[in-house]
């Protein structure tokens, strides 16, 4: 664990913090362009003999019937599948308010009128990590946003057990979410899948959902084919705190990040060093008693503890580290939430830690990292829509820009484009 004064630190030990990850897909690109090579040509074959290498599993049926997604709907408990509707409730309320007006026109000027038309995406390919743990919020948070935007083809690949079955809980998930179909599929041989389409998977226009190293060098390289949402690796929080904030909660969001990978990162800046020496000690002693503990262990060999000299480097910070998950536990919230730039999703407050939007506050936990929340924003309704422009003009709206469109066409030396502009005045 990396822990002191900011002004002290070596610079290079900084700079490692903020480019965390880089290099990781150059890695592993080699092996991963051979398996989407593998599947583009050999489909469901090529799927069932990376399944058994790779998740220890002969599996026939590679599309999960629906006979089976609601026998796993219906053997788990009611009151977790009523925890699950309440999450999805949430999740869809949330989206709905971002949805975009369909349609809409403005008046440029008379005879001009200009808009915009919004429309779905015709299919949406999730994907669900399995592994070391079963996901169902993320089929919640994958499948949900896409049902609302009004996408009319919503495929889920998650890996299956060794036994080929798919965690039932992740299937009542994606039965509650309103996934279309249900691929027994993981890795990077299921992105390949939905790049591509095989006999049994549905070629898809956009694959979205997080996923390892793998996984994400996999999303970058079939773009050629299809859009991602963006690439999104191992789990990261940075908390913002000064000394109004509490240490044993600091602590255990800290602990709640380590737990999800042995990559996953936690930082905390702060301006006191009475707070910072108390959360290293709690993070110790909350490390020991966690479930997870060879994990958490792992995890906590990247975290951080740093002791600025304002909030204002504090946050300078965080913007040069573009956290995925940004908590901020200061006296003044609001000051401090103003001068953020760069992160995927916001926790204002000591009461809301990153596990609320992993699960039920509404917001969405598919999020970029890496400090790729400089440059891309969290899963949103905007994913699954796409913009026309529209032009509505007349006659007598193109002759006030008649000459405009001439001289500039001409100038470019497209002389057709002036004439079809001309042509239409000389009749």
């Amino acid at each position: 664990m990396l822990y002191g004064k900011l002004s002290e630190l070596p610079e290079k030990d900084i700079q490692a913090l903020i480019e965390r990850g880089g290099g990781e897909l150059a890695n592993v690109n080699d092996t991963v362009s051979s398996i989407l090579a593998d599947v583009r040509s050999n489909g469901d074959v090529a799927l069932r003999e990376y399944t058994h290498r790779f998740d220890g599993a002969k599996i026939d049926a590679i599309e999960v019937s629906q006979e089976e997604i609601k026998k796993a709907y219906n053997i788990i408990d009611k009151e977790l599948i009523k925890h699950l509707e309440i999450a999805a409730h949430n999740i869809r309320k949330f989206h709905e308010a971002q949805m975009p007006d369909k349609i809409w026109f403005m008046q440029l000027s008379p005879g001009i009128e200009l808009g915009q038309k919004v429309t779905a995406l015709t299919s949406v390919g999730a994907y669900v990590p399995g592994g070391r743990a079963s996901y169902p919020s993320t089929a919640l948070m994958t499948i949900i946003p896409a049902k609302v935007a009004g996408v009319k083809n919503i495929v889920m690949c998650t890996p299956p057990g060794p036994d080929g079955s798919v965690n039932p809980l992740t299937l009542a998930a994606a039965k509650v979410a309103g996934a279309d179909h249900v691929y027994r599929v993981g890795g990077v041989q299921a992105i390949a899948a939905m790049a591509y389409g095989t006999e049994s998977v549905m070629k898809v226009d956009k694959i979205i959902g997080p996923g390892n190293v793998y996984v994400t060098a996999a999303k970058m390289q079939i773009r050629d084919m299809v859009e991602i949402d963006f690439p999104a690796g191992p789990s990261e929080v940075l908390i913002i705190a000064d000394d109004s904030a509490h240490p044993e909660m600091i602590a255990s969001d800290m602990i709640a990040q380590a737990e999800h990978d042995p990559q996953s990162v936690s930082v905390l800046v702060t301006t006191s060093e009475k707070l910072a020496s108390k959360v290293k000690e709690e993070v110790l002693k909350q490390a020991q008693s966690t479930l997870r503990k060879e994990i958490v262990s792992s995890s906590l060999k990247n975290a951080a503890i740093l002791i600025a000299d304002s909030i204002e480097q504090c946050i300078d910070l965080s913007n040069s580290f573009a956290p995925e998950h940004l908590e901020i536990m200061t006296k003044n919230n609001n000051a401090t939430l103003e001068n953020i730039e760069h992160a995927g999703s916001i926790f204002v407050g000591n009461y809301a830690p990153v596990p609320v939007g992993d699960y039920a506050s509404g917001t969405n936990h598919v999020l970029p990292t890496a400090g790729y929340a400089r440059m891309y924003s969290g899963l949103n309704i905007m994913h699954f829509l796409k913009v026309s422009s529209i032009q509505r003009i007349s006659k007598e709206g193109l002759a006030t820009i008649r000459d405009t469109v001439i001289s500039l066409a001409e100038k470019e030396g497209l002389q057709a484009h002036a004439d079809a502009v001309r042509m239409r005045f000389s009749r």
